[in-house]
C-alpha cells in the first residue's frame, strides 16, 4: 500500500506544489547555509507538505499523521539526511514574537495527539523543554523543529512562506558515531557567519542547552520560558 492510500489524511492543501517549488529554490541557492538540508534535497529525501495556516489547527491532524509515517519509514529504513518540511500558505505578517507563539501552537498540539494516540516518548531525549537533553517526539521519534518564516531577523532563518522543517534527532547521533557532526556543524556556522555577518548565537550542542530555544529562530531573551508541556507522563532522557 502507497503512503498515499495508507494516510488517513491523503489531501494535499491547494499550496502545496507552489510551496514545495519554493522551498526547493531556497535551498537550492548558493549562500543557503544549512548543508544537510541540500543533502537532503539532492538524494530526494526532503519530503515537503503544504498547510493553510500556521497560525490555525486547520492542518494538525493531517501534519500529525505525516510525521507518524515519516518516523515509521525512518525505523524501517535508517538514513541520513531525512527532514519532513511542513510549508504553511500564511500568513507572512507575523513578526519574530507572533511566529514563535504559532510554531508553539503547532508544537504542543502536534504533541497532544501524538498522546492522544498513545506513541510513546523517545527515551532518549526528555519531554521538560528545560532540560539540555530536550528533543521533541512523534511517533516515537525524536524531531527537532527549525521555523523559517518572511521577518525573521536571522537571513538564514527568513523564507516567503512560514515553515517548520523536522529533522531527525537520530540522524545527529549518527553523525557524532561517525566523526563527522563536528565538521559538519562548523561548516553551517562559517556559511551562516557569511550570509549574516556573525554567528548565530542561540546555536548549541545537544546536552549543552535546551534546543527549545532555537526552534522559532528568535534570538531569545535571558529567562525565556518555553510554553510547551508534555501532556503524557513523565519522560526523562535515559544515559
Amino acid at each position: 500500500m502507497s503512503d498515499t492510500e495508507s494516510s488517513l489524511f491523503p489531501a494535499h492543501d491547494p499550496s502545496e506544489p507552489e510551496s514545495a517549488a519554493m522551498l526547493r529554490a531556497h535551498i537550492a541557492e548558493a549562500d543557503f547555509p544549512c548543508v544537510g538540508a541540500k543533502a537532503a534535497m539532492a538524494r530526494g529525501t526532503l519530503e515537503i507538505l503544504g498547510a493553510r495556516d500556521i497560525a490555525s489547527a486547520w492542518d494538525d491532524l493531517r501534519i500529525h499523521d505525516s510525521l507518524r509515517r515519516f518516523a515509521e519509514r525512518y525505523r524501517a529504513e535508517p538514513q541520513l539526511f531525512r527532514s519532513l518540511a511542513v510549508v504553511f500558505a500564511g500568513p507572512d505578517t507575523l513578526d519574530e514574537a507572533a511566529f514563535e507563539q504559532a510554531v508553539w501552537s503547532r508544537i504542543q498540539s502536534l504533541s497532544d495527539k501524538d498522546v492522544w494516540l498513545g506513541q510513546d516518548w523517545d527515551t532518549r531525549v526528555s519531554a521538560d523543554p528545560s532540560d539540555p537533553h530536550f528533543s521533541l517526539s512523534f511517533g516515537g521519534e525524536a524531531f527537532f523543529v527549525v521555523g523559517l518564516h518572511p521577518q525573521a531577523s536571522r537571513p538564514a532563518r527568513r523564507f516567503p512562506r512560514p515553515a517548520m522543517i523536522f529533522n531527525l534527532h537520530d540522524q545527529f547521533e549518527i553523525l557524532r558515531a561517525q566523526g563527522k557532526y563536528e565538521t559538519m556543524r562548523e561548516k553551517i556556522l562559517m556559511r551562516d557567519e557569511a550570509l549574516a555577518g556573525s554567528r548565530n548565537p542561540m546555536l548549541a550542542r545537544h546536552g549543552e542547552m535546551s534546543e527549545a530555544r532555537q526552534y522559532s529562530g528568535r534570538v531569545v531573551e535571558e529567562g525565556w520560558r518555553c510554553p510547551f508541556h508534555y501532556a503524557g507522563g513523565a519522560s526523562e532522557a535515559k544515559p
